[in-house]
């Protein structure tokens, strides 16, 4: 079996796994929605129920997450409208992905629970990763290194400009 190995997550995981005198930090998910700077927190959408939100150690240029805006741990913790309004932001967020990055393709997914591979398993969140043939290569493997081809606030630029496209 090969192995793919990203060792820049581990400095990610570890960075919501700290306590603060002795206390659990606070929910990253919950401190980025509470603030009301979404250009600073890279929140490209906000629903009453959910959000879309850039990850800050994409895996590609693009790399998005829903996260419901209760803070719940596992999935069946979300109530019905919750849990449509997820789906509804998905659709959002692969149309603007399409619009602005023309993918080939997407992963899509949850990781539930520590052991799953969650970064922030303490609030449950949807990963939207776009994919292009090729994009996969060994500067991880060999250089400890993940090339993302275009800057978070560029990105968060385009997706913006072309939420707002959408809406008019």
């Amino acid at each position: 079996m090969e192995r793919l190995w990203s060792p820049w997550r581990s400095k990610y995981i570890e960075s919501f796994s700290k306590k603060e005198n002795g206390k659990e930090s606070v929910c990253v998910f919950c401190e980025k929605l509470s603030e009301h700077d979404d250009e600073k927190n890279l929140i490209i959408s906000r629903s009453s129920l959910s959000a879309i939100i850039m990850n800050i150690y994409p895996y590609n240029s693009g790399h998005l997450m829903i996260v419901p805006n209760a803070h719940k741990a596992s999935f069946e913790e979300l109530t019905d409208d919750e849990g449509i309004d997820v789906m509804r932001q998905v659709r959002t967020a692969i149309k603007l992905l399409r619009l602005t990055s023309h993918p080939e393709g997407f992963n899509f997914g949850a990781n539930l629970g520590r052991v799953s591979g969650a970064g922030i398993y303490e609030h449950v969140h949807f990963h939207i990763v776009p994919r292009w043939n090729g994009d996969s290569n060994f500067m991880p493997v060999l250089a400890d290194s993940k090339v993302i081809s275009e800057g978070l606030q560029d990105t968060f630029r385009k997706l913006t400009d072309a939420l707002a496209a959408l809406k008019s």
